[in-house]
């Protein structure tokens, strides 16, 4: 897999936020459901030019959705899908999310 297709979107959250003003930067990804830590430290670095000390992987489960429909309720779910936290090198961050 090319390194655009691991790394999906970057996860602009408050909780996300505070992480990546620590003193050591960690960045939350979503990223290809298929994709190992290996590959995703490998994406950030080619796309990001920074050096990855550590990932932690996690898949989140989709989400129960009602939606209203002309029968009634409707009983559904959101897709699942994979997170991504990444560590980089101390002194190093990713100047294209950093003024986001």
């Amino acid at each position: 897999m090319r390194a655009d297709q691991i790394i999906i979107e970057p996860i602009l959250s408050e909780k996300s936020n505070v992480m990546r003003d620590a003193e050591v930067k960690k960045y939350t990804f979503r990223v290809a459901p298929e994709a190992n830590k290996f590959e995703i430290m490998n994406a950030v670095k080619e796309l990001f030019g920074v050096n990855c000390i550590s990932c932690n992987v996690m898949n989140m489960a989709g989400k129960p959705k009602f939606s209203r429909g002309r029968g009634g309720y409707i009983k559904g779910s959101r897709s699942s899908w994979k997170k991504a936290i990444v560590t980089v090198a101390k002194g190093e961050s990713i100047s294209a999310i950093e003024g986001v």
